[in-house]
């Protein structure tokens, strides 16, 4: 019956009594990830499919990309203050996007770790493992990765058992003893650490040193495997967006349908990087963005206002007969139950009509005819009439739009006001593009 099992008990508890506790993580990206192979697999003029598990992590562009900072709507390196870390930091390899990641947190960033990191990357201060007065070559391999910086839970662990001869088990007690920061526990496990460096034949004076910088960076320390899964996510949309920019942004777009604020962010980002976009079409886009022949990003029905995903469904599933010729053609073949008059209009304002060749402001004024001549027809057809006056709109003809050609057209102000209003954004210009020469 789909019941679920609850447990009124904490984390700490469950653990106890021997449960383990999971936590499972939905990532939206993942599905941003998905959508865009699909849109690029789907294009036939690729050699072999791109399979997202495959790419080599050594790709230069995606470095390029990385260290000139354009990591809008790149997994978890999106953020103002994690941009201008990317800066300083000026990743080159996939070990420094783990690290990136386990860096940029409020322990890290306050502790003075994150300047030694960057400037010890950076030719700027000695690599020492872990410190100039006190290491040991043995460490050398546990810490080359993060500069000889204790960053990660994983080397807190390595380091108890090549310095101290802990096992695995016990240096994962140390490791959640350091986390939890309990004063007792960690005299215990001091004590138990440089007994076992002795024993190894080091001097009690680096053991307990040693063992001092663990504790340091304990508190900041990451799991390293966690990381490691959030690097390969940002490291797969950081590739997307550099070989693949049209697809990976329809994507992105795609996810945040009905986030005006956020689309209006990402088609700057689109403008920025010299992707290029059309207004939703009616013959060509979808419910979400996509991307047509010509590369460039669709808008998505969907994310007209007032477009569900029901009308939006009626007009696909017309088209599938073939592309509509105008909008009379147009209202005859969908469904005007799921399509009123509200949403028609909203398409001729957005633009989805602009593919059938006519300006907006004759469709709209044609809309109203075309509207009836839709229901009369579908009412002949549900009585078995035939219409003799019904067909004599000759659709070779130029005069289809004839009678709606005397209405006023309209100026810029009000085609981009009629856009905000159905799209929530200018889309296919600004008003203040009219005064860009003075400004």
């Amino acid at each position: 019956e789909g019941r679920g099992l609850v447990t009124q008990y904490d984390k700490n508890d469950v653990e106890d009594a021997g449960l383990v506790k999971f936590d499972f993580l939905g990532l939206r990206t993942l599905t941003i990830i998905d959508w865009a192979v699909a849109m690029i697999n789907a294009r036939s003029e690729l050699d072999q499919p791109v399979d997202i598990n495959q790419i080599p992590l050594d790709d230069a562009a995606v470095y390029t990309l990385l260290q000139s900072a354009e990591t809008t709507a790149i997994f978890q390196l999106e953020s103002r203050g994690m941009k201008e870390l990317i800066k300083n930091l000026r990743p080159d390899c996939f070990e420094d996007i783990i690290a990136l990641v386990a860096l940029f947190r409020p322990g890290p960033l306050q502790s003075g770790m994150v300047e030694n990191f960057i400037d010890r990357k950076n030719g700027r201060e000695q690599v020492s493992y872990p410190d100039a007065q006190y290491q040991h070559e043995w460490l050398k391999p546990i810490l080359e990765p993060t500069y000889g910086i204790i960053l990660y839970q994983e080397q807190v662990m390595q380091i108890a058992q090549e310095l101290a001869g802990y096992t695995l088990g016990g240096a994962d007690l140390l490791r959640r003893a350091m986390g939890k920061k309990k004063p007792e526990e960690m005299a215990k496990q001091g004590k138990l650490f440089i007994a076992g460096a002795m024993e190894k034949g080091h001097s009690e004076e680096l053991a307990k040193n040693i063992f001092d910088l663990m504790e340091k960076f304990a508190g900041y320390g990451f799991n390293k495997s966690h990381s490691a899964a959030y690097a390969l996510v940002s490291y797969q949309t950081a590739w997307l967006k550099a070989h693949f920019p049209a697809p990976f942004m329809a994507a992105v777009l795609s996810s945040e349908l009905q986030n005006t604020d956020k689309i209006v962010t990402l088609i700057d980002e689109c403008r920025h990087i010299g992707v290029e976009f059309t207004s939703p079409n009616v013959n060509d886009g979808f419910y979400l963005f996509s991307v047509n022949q010509n590369n460039q990003v669709v808008y998505g029905l969907g994310a007209i206002k007032g477009l569900g995903e029901g009308p939006v469904e009626s007009i696909l599933t017309a088209r599938k007969e073939g592309p509509f010729t105008d909008i009379f053609d147009f209202c005859a073949r969908t469904d005007a139950r799921k399509l009123n008059k509200r949403a028609l209009e909203a398409l001729v304002k957005s633009g989805a009509f602009d593919a059938l060749g006519e300006p907006r402001w004759v469709l709209l004024e044609a809309l109203p005819e075309a509207i009836k001549a839709a229901e009369q027809r579908a009412n002949n057809a549900g009585s078995g009439m035939v219409d003799l006056f019904g067909e004599m709109v000759d659709s070779d003809t130029d005069d289809l739009y004839a009678n709606f050609k005397q209405v006023k057209p309209w100026n810029i102000k009000k085609r981009l006001q009629y856009e905000k209003d159905t799209l929530g954004l200018y889309l296919s210009g600004h008003p203040v593009d009219a005064y860009e020469s003075e400004l």
